[in-house]
């Protein structure tokens, strides 16, 4: 851990918020002043100011492998959802097709184990690639409402969870249950903010049960149905706790499988004001985005398209942007907070924060890659080449 010194004991409102008494812990972390207590069973980790720091890793100048740009490669369309086995290799589904392929640990070769249907082992929308040892995986399926789990390729097992609907799966908890939270919503509430719900799923029983409330998504300002630097609140899975972040909160919190909170940790972070400079390159993005979703349509509408999208925009201009984009959870506990970027490119850095609360520093990530999975010293992305054509990469983390 690094240098640094306490920060003063917590406020007595913390306190008076039912935290109970705490013990403090000298140790440092980081650049910045940090405090670290246990509070009733939950460990608090406080920084003064937000640590400007380079992480202790980084990825390697060159992936270990990429596939889907060599003759013979899969021809990637839609890739979502993906997950890395112990020995490098890689489970990946490609919405587009309605397919499952699995690649090599060397990447140069691949194995598509499920295609479209409604049989045992076909699959439609596999929206969570949840990798459960070597050669077994997990893959839940949302518009079948099941989830499968594949055998060195074949079906070993299936599950029926029609019954979640409106959840979605994002990992597997540290017994085994399905963890999942709200997988859909309308911007139609009264409410400030909207809430969501964390569950798990009782892998042999399938009894369902929601184990906590959280805040999903914010009131678009009055007049707008929607706020395009609004703020969420995210949720991930890193090594069987579910993580949540809102992205307008220098905070994130963990909690187990049953809801229990086991650990927050805060710092101190001032949103950026969204500018009229910072709308530069926006509009030309979203054209091209238009264009490609509304094939035939006349220039006129996707002019008029683009400009009620530019509206919206402008409309809350100064108004702050996120913190942070989309979290990711990692096999070692780590949270991977992106860089938020306005329109659709892919955030190039990614604050880390440890299991247990250290904050471990920024990484850069390569240029135009989507991170999918972190696990085994090993990163696995979908990344676009000069053409614009998905590949998938695996990068590996060395240290600095």
């Amino acid at each position: 851990m690094r240098n640094g010194h306490l920060l003063t004991l917590l406020t007595a409102s913390v306190l008076a918020a039912g935290l109970g008494a705490c013990q403090p812990d000298t140790q440092a972390i980081a650049d910045a002043p940090v405090q670290i207590e246990d509070s009733a069973g939950v460990r608090i980790v406080e920084y003064a100011g937000m640590p400007d720091t380079e992480a202790p890793f980084r990825f390697a100048a060159e992936p270990r492998y990429r596939h889907g740009a060599s003759p013979g490669d899969y021809a990637f369309q839609g890739i979502h959802p993906g997950s890395l086995f112990p020995d490098g290799s890689a489970i990946v589904s490609d919405v587009s097709n309605e397919e499952l392929i699995v690649l090599s640990p060397d990447g140069t070769s691949h194995e598509v184990i499920a295609g479209p249907g409604v049989g045992p082992g076909d699959v439609a929308y596999a929206g969570a690639t949840l990798a459960l040892d070597q050669d077994r995986v997990l893959v839940a399926d949302r518009d079948l409402g099941r989830v499968t789990v594949f055998a060195d390729g074949s079906v070993e097992r299936t599950l029926d969870i029609r019954h979640t609907d409106g959840l979605r799966v994002l990992g597997i908890g540290t017994s085994g249950e399905l963890m999942m939270v709200t997988g859909a919503f309308s911007f139609d509430f009264e409410e400030e903010w909207l809430q969501g719900h964390m569950a798990r799923v009782d892998m042999e029983t399938g009894a369902l049960d929601t184990v906590a409330s959280y805040d999903l998504a914010s009131r678009p300002p009055s007049g707008l149905r929607r706020n395009p630097v609004t703020p969420f609140g995210w949720v991930a899975v890193a090594a069987g706790q579910f993580v949540y972040a809102r992205s307008d909160r220098p905070q994130v919190t963990w909690r187990r499988p049953n809801g229990t909170v086991t650990q927050i940790v805060r710092w101190e972070a001032e949103a950026a004001p969204l500018t009229e400079e910072s709308l530069e390159g926006i509009e030309a993005g979203i054209r091209a985005a238009t264009q490609m979703s509304s094939a035939g349509v006349s220039a006129a509408l996707i002019d008029r398209a683009t400009d009620a999208q530019m509206a919206n925009y402008r409309a809350v201009v100064g108004w702050p942007m996120p913190l942070f984009a989309t979290p990711i959870g990692d096999s070692e506990g780590r949270v991977w907070l992106p860089s938020y970027r306005l329109g659709t490119e892919d955030s190039s850095h990614y604050t880390v924060i440890s299991a247990d609360g250290e904050w471990l520093g920024t990484v850069e990530a390569p240029p135009r890659l989507t991170i999918l999975d972190v696990a085994h010293g090993l990163v696995l992305g979908v990344q676009l080449d000069e053409a614009d054509v998905q590949n998938v990469v695996v990068y590996e983390l060395v240290e600095t």
